[in-house]
């Protein structure tokens, strides 16, 4: 296919691993079987002249030097990795050189003169894997860790890493494994009189693990939640303080506040994290009936994200009695069926003159707080039950949490579905070589997700996502 690359495990790669940019520090890694001789020709001592010989596992000070020219390029810190005690399970030089693009290009330049060659995007990683150093999964961790919204994001996507994802599946693959090695056994060696298990047994296994996958897709949808985050859209009608709570949930003024209905034309969004959980927050234009065509245009458009975001915030103005406007957006957020919706009853530092049993009645089972987004109260109850309603409501779970990516998740619920068919096959009647092919289709979707049986294309889709240094 035009463009594919070959990985060689002769070949030995170099990139710059760091960010470009001003900083105080830039790392080039160099990995392969030639990276100790390359470092050996461009490393030389503080004064330049002699060569500078590297400590396993140790760091030496010295400079990079055109070996041709003789050139000083930068002062470094080199560090030596012998194989197979690095990521990537090969011989690993790393130089610590001045942050910056000039340094960093230029230590780059010469260690590709001497015999590397630039790393493809995700080739480190992929050689941890081809190495047998990592699974699939824990490669596809490396960079949810590197895009990590939130801690909560770093730490199950380091939970990953750590084979999180990849032990729960190769407990499932286990029993899905002897379940085909015995239905293999009784279609190969029928004269050897095999025990077979009955049709009963052999859909209740089946069955078992289908269990066990839709239980762990469940979980990876929680963990989806904090991978991608959350849309969240704040509604209302005009000067009920949208725009003012979007600016309290940020943290800062985002958008402007005024007292002339109308301001907020357009929507206006920024992240946060709340509890955890990435939230896209969008401040929209106030609900009413208006003859002025921009603002409608606003008002369109805050309609169509009540219906589309994630989840919604209700914003209710507490120290005015209930408008036909709030009645309609409340109506508006219960026609959203399962998708989740909170109530912000605003402005309680002034006298309410809402009945929040009225309001409760209205909202069919919302959560209602009471906030003040001007004093900056009731803020945090706010973001608990956005929190809770996010890996709730959306997520379909709430209890366990594995990160998975959308292939992953595919994977598991291809996975189930295969078993499903086996166990439906089996209680149909159907021979035992049918269900056994289920069982193996099953079995296949199972590797998908630690790379046992991943395709070239699967492999190159994955890590052209990388960035080159990792």
């Amino acid at each position: 296919m035009e463009g594919r690359w070959v990985a060689s495990s002769e070949d030995t790669i170099a990139a710059i691993s760091t960010a470009l940019g001003e900083g105080g520090i830039g790392i080039v890694r160099v990995s392969g079987p030639h990276a100790f001789e390359i470092a050996s020709k461009v490393f030389r001592d503080p004064s330049g002249k002699r060569r500078r010989s590297l400590r396993p596992w140790g760091l030496r000070y010295g400079v990079v030097v055109d070996p041709n020219t003789g050139e000083v390029i930068d002062e470094a810190l080199a560090s030596a990795m012998p194989a197979p005690h690095s990521f990537t399970r090969e011989d690993v030089v790393e130089f610590s050189c001045h942050g910056g693009v000039g340094p960093l290009s230029r230590v780059l330049d010469v260690v590709l003169k001497c015999g590397a060659r630039l790393a493809q995007p995700g080739e480190f990683t992929r050689r941890a894997f081809l190495s047998g150093r990592i699974d699939l999964a824990q490669a596809e961790a490396v960079i949810e860790i590197i895009r990590a919204r939130t801690d909560s994001a770093r730490r199950l996507a380091l939970a990953n890493l750590r084979g999180e994802l990849s032990s729960s599946v190769a407990s499932i693959r286990e029993d899905v494994v002897a379940l085909l090695a015995h239905l293999e056994a009784v279609v190969d060696f029928p004269e050897d009189d095999v025990e077979e298990l009955g049709r009963a047994a052999v859909a209740s296994a089946a069955r078992e693990g289908v269990a066990r996958l839709r239980g762990l897709a469940a979980r990876t949808r929680r963990g989806r939640v904090y991978r991608e985050g959350v849309s969240v859209a704040i509604v209302g009608r005009p000067n009920v303080g949208k725009s003012s709570l979007l600016n309290a949930l940020l943290g800062r003024a985002r958008a402007i506040v005024t007292d002339v209905p109308g301001t907020t034309r357009d929507a206006v969004e920024d992240w946060t994290s709340m509890r955890g959980v990435p939230v896209r927050l969008v401040d929209t234009a106030g609900l009413r009936h208006t003859d002025d065509p921009v603002e409608r245009m606003g008002v369109d458009r805050a309609l169509e994200h009540l219906t589309d975001a994630d989840l919604v915030i209700i914003v209710i103005d507490g120290s005015e009695p209930l408008q036909e406007d709030d009645v309609r957006a409340l109506g508006l957020a219960g026609e959203r069926g399962e998708k989740g919706c909170v109530v912000a009853l605003n402005k309680s530092d002034l006298e309410c003159k809402v009945s929040e049993s009225d309001i409760a009645q209205l909202a069919r089972g919302m959560p209602i707080v009471r906030v003040s987004a001007k004093c900056g109260t009731g803020i945090a109850d706010i973001e608990e039950a956005v929190a809770r309603l996010a890996v709730g409501a959306v997520a379909g779970v709430s209890e366990g949490t594995v990160m998975a990516t959308a292939r992953q998740q595919e994977a598991l619920e291809r996975a189930a579905a295969a078993l499903e068919d086996a166990a439906s096959a089996v209680d149909q009647g159907a021979p035992v070589d049918l269900a056994a092919i289920d069982v193996r289709e099953a079995l296949f979707w199972l590797d998908q997700v630690t790379g046992r049986s991943a395709s070239d294309d699967v492999l190159d889709k994955i890590f052209s996502e990388f960035c080159v240094g990792k």
